[in-house]
């Protein structure tokens, strides 16, 4: 019977086609197609990055052993010799990034892997005598917590947050700009109480810079204290030593907040707590996407044409919006990440299981999408311009909008003593709703209520574009968050 064609290697193979999966290939958009946006969190979050915090860990731990003179024998290291060790770090490069996974081609344990690469280099620094030192007293999860904990606050600290300023800055400086330019709003998607395009763009900046706050100050925790949280190893080997003590100085000296008690991981709440703040962000972003967009659609915002860009294939009058839509679905595809590491994170069966480990390798998909959205929301912003005609006439042809302020200031007329005032929210429905009311139209029905004088005259003089109440106040006040 013959067999139906399928896509393994051998049917690949026969075709004659060359296997793409041979050149090396990216499988994911993030390292191809997309990687000037994102590359400088693999500085951060690559799996060669995550082996040099390790390699930086296991010497800090070294070094501060050594220097705390922790256990018996111990002398502190010169300064040569911290200065040596500390180079194995600053150094990490591709040819190392080559010899450690050749070593953990050998041991298939990438923690072991970097015990050994560290071991390897201290006879040239005069220390071979200290090789049982590496790695002391560690389970893997005290190195690769501290080493997760460094990489993402590096990447979030120098990488992520500085996007994310930028582009909410681009967002402030357009609603500064915008922040006088009368606006027809829409409730429900109907025509409502006008503002200015500057006030809803400042809505956003400082919904998001809240979020920002909340990640500027997270704290990243970490801690070393063995196999089951219970520092037994390190009490039977050296149980003089104030090994809580030590292990909370390590950790504060790495930068990060130390968490005294734990099982053999640590237990991922601050991880937790970061991408559901990120996550968050992302979330407010993508519903400012979504409303820029909405505005580009009916005119509020004209696209500058990008010389030498296709907006459609076969539609040349086109300037698509796709530095939005791009934006829209990464911003998804990193929300959705980041709330399933925050879910899977949390939980651990009983003292440990691995399912943090390969869950963690995500961690940088999942804030290169969010980063990826973050560039092209200062792209696309600074792609815009404020089509103030549109906005404009779209505000004259909607003087219903002033029914609100109408009916409004005939309750304050009727608390006030003037008499006629009564049922004013039902008389105004009966001239507006279902009705297009121009503006000769509203001025007769104001000049038929009997307001007094002042009142009459504010309402004459009121048009939808300058029935902003606050708005412009507001926008100038709060662009910046």
């Amino acid at each position: 019977m013959a067999m139906p064609e399928s896509v393994s290697d051998a049917s690949v193979a026969s075709t004659g086609r060359v296997r793409l999966a041979d050149a090396n290939i990216p499988l994911g958009p993030l390292d191809g197609r997309y990687r000037a946006a994102v590359a400088d969190l693999s500085d951060h979050l690559s799996e060669a990055a995550l082996n040099r915090n390790r390699i930086h860990v296991e010497i800090e731990w070294f070094i501060h052993l050594a220097n705390h003179q922790v256990l018996p024998g111990l002398s502190p290291l010169t300064d040569e010799q911290r200065a040596g060790l500390r180079a194995i770090v600053t150094d990490f490069g591709p040819a190392e990034v080559t010899e450690l996974a050749e070593i953990e081609a050998v041991t298939v344990h990438d923690v072991k892997a970097v015990e050994y690469f560290i071991g390897n280099r201290l006879e040239a620094l005069g220390l071979g005598a200290l090789k049982p030192l590496v790695h002391f007293a560690c389970t893997s999860e005290d190195i690769n917590n501290l080493s997760y904990a460094v990489g993402i606050r590096d990447a979030v600290q120098q990488v992520w947050l500085p996007a994310a300023r930028k582009a909410v800055g681009a967002i402030a400086a357009a609603a500064r700009a915008a922040a006088d330019t009368p606006m027809l709003s829409r409730t429900h998607g109907q025509p409502a109480t006008p503002s200015t395009l500057g006030k809803e763009l400042a809505v956003f900046v400082h919904r998001l810079n809240r979020q920002l706050a909340r990640v500027e100050s997270q704290q990243y925790l970490g801690k070393i204290n063995g196999a089951t949280g219970t520092y037994a190893a390190h009490t039977v080997a050296a149980p003089e030593a104030d090994w809580p003590e030590v292990a909370r100085t390590f950790v504060e000296h790495l930068g990060l907040t130390f968490n005294p008690l734990t099982t053999q991981i640590e237990s991922h709440d601050w991880q937790a707590e970061l991408y559901a703040d990120i996550a968050r962000f992302n979330t407010i972003l993508h519903g400012y996407c979504v409303d820029v967009w909405s505005y580009i659609s009916i005119g509020y915002f004209a696209q500058i044409p990008v010389a030498g860009a296709t907006g459609s294939s076969t539609m040349p009058h086109k300037v698509n919006p796709i530095r939005f839509e791009n934006a829209e679905a990464n911003l998804e595809l990193s929300t959705a990440l980041l709330n399933s590491l925050g879910a899977t994170l949390v939980e651990s069966r009983w003292q440990r299981d691995l399912t943090d480990s390969t869950s963690q390798r995500n961690i940088g998909v999942a804030l290169g999408h969010s980063a990826l959205a973050l560039s092209n929301v200062t792209k696309g912003m600074g792609q815009l311009q404020v089509a103030a005609g549109v906005l404009a006439e779209d505000l004259n042809t909607n003087w219903e909008v002033l029914g609100e302020a109408i009916q409004t200031v005939m309750r304050a007329e009727a608390l006030n003593g003037v008499p006629g005032m009564d049922n004013p929210y039902e008389r105004l429905k009966e001239l507006t709703r279902g009705h297009r009311v121009d503006a000769e139209r509203m001025r007769e029905f104001v000049g038929s209520l009997g307001l007094s004088e002042a009142a009459e005259q504010r309402l004459l003089a009121l048009t939808p574009d300058t029935y902003t109440g606050l708005a412009a106040r507001l926008a100038h006040e709060h662009a910046d968050g």
